[in-house]
């Protein structure tokens, strides 16, 4: 996933809104990530991502999946939500 792929894909929320996000406001805890164009707060897929991020201290090299895989995996948890 490069920096400008969608990690919130409900909000379309890119990699890089969000590493500037934590760079620039450097949230305390993980839900204030969606203080960043309401990342985060749809289908909640990317929270564990947006966590990941957030807990890195390098973001920008944090490994996540590659764009189509991220979204077949989230099309895969929306079908098994209520």
């Amino acid at each position: 996933m490069n920096d400008d792929d969608d990690v919130c894909l409900c909000f379309h929320v890119s990699r890089r809104k969000v590493i500037q996000f934590i760079r620039v406001e450097q949230p305390r805890r993980a839900s204030e990530l969606s203080n960043c164009y309401g990342a985060g707060t749809g289908c909640g897929w990317c929270r564990p991502f947006l966590e990941r991020l957030m807990e890195s201290e390098r973001p920008e090299s944090e490994s996540l999946p590659a764009p189509h895989d991220y979204a077949e995996q989230r099309a895969q948890y929306r079908r098994r939500q209520p």
